[in-house]
């Protein structure tokens, strides 16, 4: 059944932008963006996904491939050791600093960024409890179904321990520093900017895919997360990308629910990471968390297909750089 205001006639709307341009958007349009916490005359203005892309994936590549080249030298000397801790932090700043470089020139962007930081007023409850609570949830609901495969009850024990090493940087620091890092570069920049173009489904898995290549330097940096996961076997390397196409769908489902609360993303990707760790998990365990997670991001999409399916109506002659 249709909601309300899709039965509203589709009458255009002139929306003046901070470009003082006129263009036209239709009522349905106008009213899925303001719902969202996306303004009509701001949306426009992240419009360059193809620089920005190209910076934030070759410029880590750069920092990360030439870590993974000096963590594998011998001997491998302390000095060596911080050399590799710098360039990778180096690699997982830089997406940040680009995102800042197209953000700070530009006060309207300036005003959003910061107006999506600190927008905690409107956040409805359930998007607290999924936010908070549902890699928890996902990560013991895939080690009980294990059980029935034969795979050990002790997963359900506290590790005591990390699975990876990061280097001259504690463990503890990186699951919290990697996502607020991460999160702050795709969300403050990075998710608009495909928005602008294409509708959220088709944003989030293309970034999902660039997200994957993204990390692939990393495998490479000896006794790093991804490289453990190389050893391991081609099947949870292979699950690690599949994975991110769900928790992709999943971060933005609650990014637009949220009105672009840039926070709630962070936390979320904070808790994937510590949630995964703290347990006894076996490597198979994640594969089926990996399982679940489609299945909620499928229910996701079909629940919301206002918010997934349609495209904001930003016209060409709006979108002048690449």
């Amino acid at each position: 059944m249709k909601r309300a205001w899709e039965r509203l006639p589709q009458k255009r709307i002139q929306i003046i932008n901070h470009a003082s341009s006129i263009r036209p958007i239709t009522f349905t349009n106008y009213l899925l963006m303001k719902t969202h916490g996306i303004s009509p005359g701001i949306i426009r203005a992240y419009k360059s996904p193809l620089t920005f892309y190209t910076l934030s994936l070759f410029i880590p590549w750069g920092f990360w491939f030439l870590s993974g080249y000096i963590s594998h030298l011998t001997p491998y000397t302390g000095f060596l050791q911080w050399l590799v801790g710098i360039l990778s932090f180096a690699g997982l700043l830089a997406p940040v600093l680009i995102a800042l470089g197209f953000i700070w020139p530009d006060r309207h962007l300036r005003d959003d960024l910061l107006g999506r930081v600190f927008n905690f007023h409107r956040i409805k409850p359930q998007y607290l409890l999924v936010t908070a609570f549902l890699m928890l949830v996902s990560i013991l609901l895939a080690q009980a179904i294990s059980l029935f495969f034969g795979y050990s009850a002790e997963q359900f024990q506290f590790r005591g321990g990390y699975t990876f090493s990061s280097g001259i940087f504690p463990v503890w620091f990186m699951l919290v520093a990697a996502p607020l890092l991460e999160e702050l570069a795709w969300h403050s920049y990075g998710t608009d900017c495909l928005r602008s173009r294409y509708n959220l489904l088709t944003a989030s898995i293309g970034f999902a895919v660039f997200w994957a290549f993204w990390h692939f330097p990393l495998s490479f940096i000896k006794d790093y997360y991804h490289s453990n996961l190389v050893e391991e076997g081609a099947l949870y390397s292979l699950n690690f990308v599949v994975s991110l196409i769900p928790f992709v769908i999943i971060i933005n489902w609650l990014y637009y629910k949220t009105e672009r609360n840039i926070l709630l993303p962070v936390i979320f990707h904070i808790s994937a990471g510590f949630f995964n760790e703290i347990f006894a998990t076996h490597p198979i365990s994640k594969v089926i968390q990996t399982g679940l997670l489609l299945i909620f991001s499928v229910f996701l999409v079909l629940s919301n297909k206002e918010l997934f399916f349609h495209r904001l109506a930003i016209s060409s002659q709006n979108i002048k750089s690449i």
